[in-house]
């Protein structure tokens, strides 16, 4: 497939709709507001994992099981549904990426293909010293095979994700009616695959199910990628799916005022709360063996109807302030309400630092090497996701006044644009 926008594709606009409610500096004003909610979100998931005494490791051999109600509870509500919103973020933001190109008359994906490198060897990096459960790795391998869709027809896109998405549910479904049929889940962990965790532990040096070294943490995951990474697996092709879903509600026309756009929302609002909650509660409670529909199928539903649900929200809590005399506006803008959406687009708008930073603080709180909370109870576990998630929401928004990126977002931007002025240059002599 050749790197330029073939003449068979759906071309972009060549510019953003004029009704699509912006913040400053031109930004859509929901997707900031929503990709820090996806973060945050997403640790409220991944908590479970840092304070299970013995880490990742030991939740793994655990079979993702819990027998304390309130924690399934908690598990439950958060399960999937933020990082299937996250992976639709990403693919409406690689939207955003596929116009900004064309309009500019550079060959699409062209390089993107290195940005999506650099986001690989981020998410290396993030697996190898933070968190065995990185999506990054996995969202850099989607973003190719999706650029490559991105800008072809509807019906292409069509055909090639509807029949990725076809095996990716005909696979899961097999696999669950296989485990419900056999009675295959014993909560030990061996029904899906990952219970090798358990024997990974067994062959280590070092006692594995302890987070005592940070150090024999790195090696254990150095040791046992086909077990920590096997997700990447699922994460592939369900990403690439939803990458491709969340171009085309841009080009749908989601994130408008218009008429459509409102339509489209609450469409997508009823379906995915209205329909998607409900299966969502029954695939939670109906044991072990329905993980894989609980956690891959029925939550990125639930995720557009977040998507679209808060999509509304913020357009209209945008042209409630605006519709304001000035200096109510202003008073507006210093209440609790407006500091907890600055605090929550803040950590959206350095989503990948923050990403990594709640990774990296829950782990320094929940592991032995660091201040071993781990093994507190659901609430604890609750009351250290509440902290961290403050922590970004003050801390986001204060490096903001200073820089327009977050950190490792500036250290992507100069690598990948000291790459592009570097050939620019070499092509020049």
């Amino acid at each position: 497939m050749p790197a330029n926008t073939p003449p068979s594709t759906s071309p972009a606009p060549t510019s953003e709709p004029a009704a699509t409610p912006t913040s400053t500096g031109g930004r859509i004003a929901a997707l900031d507001v929503l990709r820090g909610v996806a973060i945050i979100g997403t640790l409220a998931s991944n908590i479970w994992i840092f304070t299970t005494p013995g880490g990742p490791a030991e939740w793994i051999s655990d079979g993702f099981a819990t027998a304390d109600p309130v924690q399934r509870v908690l598990q439950a509500l958060a399960n999937g549904k933020f990082l299937g919103l996250l992976t639709l973020l990403f693919g409406v933001g690689l939207e955003l990426q596929y116009r900004s190109m064309v309009r500019r008359g550079m060959p699409w994906p062209g390089r993107y293909v290195l940005r999506a490198g650099i986001l690989f060897v981020e998410g290396l990096l993030h697996y190898v010293l933070v968190f065995e459960f990185d999506v990054l790795m996995g969202y850099a391998i989607a973003s190719v095979l999706a650029a490559y869709l991105i800008g072809r027809s509807d019906r292409v896109v069509r055909a090639w994700g509807g029949a990725l998405a076809g095996v990716f549910v005909a696979g899961i479904v097999g696999v669950t009616a296989l485990l419900v049929a056999t009675g295959g889940s014993d909560g030990t962990g061996g029904s899906d695959g990952t219970g090798g965790a358990e024997a990974a532990g067994a062959q280590a040096d070092t006692a594995t199910l302890s987070t005592t070294s940070w150090f024999d943490q790195v090696l254990l995951r150095l040791a046992h990628m086909e077990v920590f990474r096997i997700e990447l697996i699922l994460i592939v092709p369900s990403a690439t799916v939803l990458f491709l879903v969340g171009s085309r509600l841009v080009r749908a026309g989601l994130f408008t005022t218009t008429e459509g756009g409102s339509r489209l929302r609450r469409r997508l609002a009823w379906v995915g709360l209205g329909v998607g909650v409900p299966l969502n509660a029954l695939t939670a409670w109906a044991g072990p063996d329905w993980f894989l529909v609980d956690r891959y199928l029925v939550p990125p539903l639930v995720a557009l109807g977040i998507l679209a649900l808060g999509t509304t929200l913020v357009s209209r809590a945008q042209t409630r302030t605006e519709a304001r005399p000035q200096g109510a506006a202003q008073a507006a803008g210093r209440g609790p309400g407006a500091l907890l959406r600055r605090g929550v687009e803040g950590v959206g708008r350095t989503a990948l630092s923050c990403y990594v930073l709640q990774n990296v603080l829950a782990s320094a709180l929940c592991y032995d090497w660091g201040l071993g909370l781990a093994g507190g109870g659901p609430w604890q576990a609750v009351a250290i996701w509440a902290g961290i998630s403050l922590a970004l929401m003050i801390l986001a928004p204060l490096w903001l006044r200073r820089w327009p990126r977050g950190p490792i977002e500036l250290l992507m931007h100069r690598v990948y644009d000291g790459r592009r002025a570097s050939s620019a240059s070499h092509s020049a002599r």
